[in-house]
């Protein structure tokens, strides 16, 4: 009885997914917890501003929660939503491409088209940022960040010194560089995202339309200008050197 239950969930899902509304809502879902990530992930990096104590308590709360593993579950969930999110729109795509054949869907898709090959290919340009950042500032790879150099006193406790890291990761040109290419990416990918979002919930109309298309620009220019502030200030204005 259990395993034709189980059965039957997993045909449900598979049919779920297989279905083009399946897969919108699986973009949307996916899309609006990235947003959110996106959103947290920024505040938190800010507190680079607020000096050393401020942001290595943050990464030291995030290193213990749940005894570590509070924090590779949200990596491999990031990871997780990234990837959902990629290969849903790409196969969502092919699959609107795929239903319009009169000469009115043909112009409609190759203007669709345009915009999802953007998204497309801006969204792939992401997640191998965000396995070079993982690699650059979590897993620590090909730099000295895991050395003694970074470990410095906090309330008693030896912990990572996350402000160092960030200073000394930053101060190198190519990653500031790369950073902010792809924050600029993001604001691309973000400024359409989030007006897509409300349109694939549904509640986006002709009088609506415009201001959730200006939200998307508004939140894209908050991620931007808020990422960006952190490599510009240690790469090119010395903020902590």
């Amino acid at each position: 009885m259990k395993i034709l239950s189980m059965s039957a969930v997993l045909d449900s899902l598979s049919r779920f997914y297989a279905s083009s509304i399946g897969k919108k809502i699986l973009v949307a879902l996916t899309g609006a917890a990235l947003v959110l990530f996106v959103l947290g992930h920024m505040i938190g990096n800010l507190l680079v501003f607020a000096g050393p104590e401020a942001i290595n308590e943050y990464g030291h709360m995030l290193q213990t929660a749940l005894h570590g593993g509070g924090v590779w579950i949200a990596r491999l969930g990031l990871l997780a939503a990234v990837a959902i999110h990629i290969i849903a729109t790409i196969q969502l795509t092919r699959q609107n491409r795929a239903a319009r054949n009169d000469a009115y869907g043909q112009h409609k898709a190759q203007v669709s088209s345009k915009a999802s090959h953007t998204m497309i290919w801006s969204g792939l340009t992401l997640l191998a940022f965000i396995v070079y950042h993982l690699l650059h500032f979590t897993v620590r790879a090909g730099n000295g960040f895991n050395g003694a150099a970074y470990k410095t006193e906090l309330h008693g406790e030896t912990v990572h010194n996350v402000y160092k890291m960030v200073i000394d990761g930053f101060s190198w040109a190519p990653a500031s560089l790369f950073y902010i290419i792809a924050m600029v990416l993001l604001y691309s990918h973000l400024s359409h995202g989030v007006s897509s979002l409300f349109q694939t919930l549904g509640l986006t109309t002709h009088r609506t339309a415009p201001v959730f298309k200006a939200l998307g620009h508004a939140y894209a220019t908050l991620i931007l200008v808020g990422n960006c502030s952190i490599p510009v200030a240690i790469w090119l204005f010395g903020y902590g050197r």
